[in-house]
């Protein structure tokens, strides 16, 4: 196994410890307002502490961009862990159980390891660059599929971005005359985890930071998807809106999109 992935899915699975252990003990959860809809807990901050201790046990010299805790330099800051401990808080506060621990290695600003784990359900999505993906054992590819008809697109809202709610629902809008359905269930690594495990057809989102989707964003790629922003590039991990899916039904779904923009995203 790459000794980096299995640094990374031992810190992945330390963080679930902790965030299942916090999440059976509901009373003992304090959560915080970071900004508009945007909340952190001490258990997002002891998961990220988990993680963080992990790594530095085996590569003290590596930089770390965390969502607490931001960017911690190290000596080699050409290779960078960002993690999201715990991507899904608002559904971990309420007590919905779909949230997970996102963990992305990138060396010389190219993802080589993605490490998406949901503690409640046991499933660890992991992939390598170059040698496809996984959840558990089990290797995933997703179906090559080119038209959106009866196709399920997942979701996520720009609850922190309000402002951007009508462009959302009119992007969904213009999507209802082909698609089955929507998805929206609050994870955005999961969401594109899901997308490669064929669970979903696709994914489209704004509004969404590097530590939400960069461990996501290599596994759907290892199993077959295309990953764009909305203008059909690769700038997603700065612009925080990308669309995920079969090669197919990403030209699909921005044929779709881009005429409600409006502006938007252009560049």
């Amino acid at each position: 196994m790459n000794p980096m992935l299995n640094i990374a899915i031992r810190a992945a699975r330390k963080a679930g410890n902790v965030v299942a252990k916090g999440y059976e003990r509901r009373d003992e959860i304090q959560t915080l307002s970071k900004g508009t809809n945007d909340f952190v807990t001490n258990i997002d901050k002891a998961a990220e502490s988990a993680i963080i201790e992990v790594i530095k046990k085996s590569y003290p010299d590596h930089t770390i961009i965390a969502e607490e805790s931001g960017a911690l330099e190290g000596k080699e800051s050409d290779i960078q862990w960002i993690i999201d401990p715990l991507d899904g808080t608002t559904n971990f506060v309420k007590g919905l159980p779909h949230f997970s621990i996102s963990i992305a290695i990138r060396v010389k600003g190219r993802t080589e390891v993605g490490v998406v784990y949901d503690p409640i359900r046991n499933e660890l999505f992991t992939a390598i660059r170059g040698e496809g993906a996984k959840l558990n054992e089990m290797r995933l590819r997703i179906e090559n599929k080119r038209e959106l008809q009866g196709c399920v697109l997942a979701t996520g809202f720009p609850f922190k971005k309000t402002a951007l709610m009508p462009l959302q629902f009119a992007m969904m809008n213009s999507l209802t005359s082909d698609v089955a359905d929507f998805r929206r269930t609050g994870s955005a690594a999961l969401d594109l985890c899901y997308t490669a495990a064929g669970r979903v057809d696709g994914y489209f989102e704004m509004g969404v930071k590097a530590w939400d989707i960069a461990a996501g964003d290599l596994i759907a790629r290892e199993a077959g998807c295309l990953v764009s922003d909305f203008n059909g590039g690769h700038s997603y991990l700065t612009a925080g809106h990308l669309v995920a899916a079969a090669p197919r039904l990403v030209k699909e779904i921005l044929n779709k999109i881009q005429p409600c923009l409006n502006g938007e995203f252009k560049g």
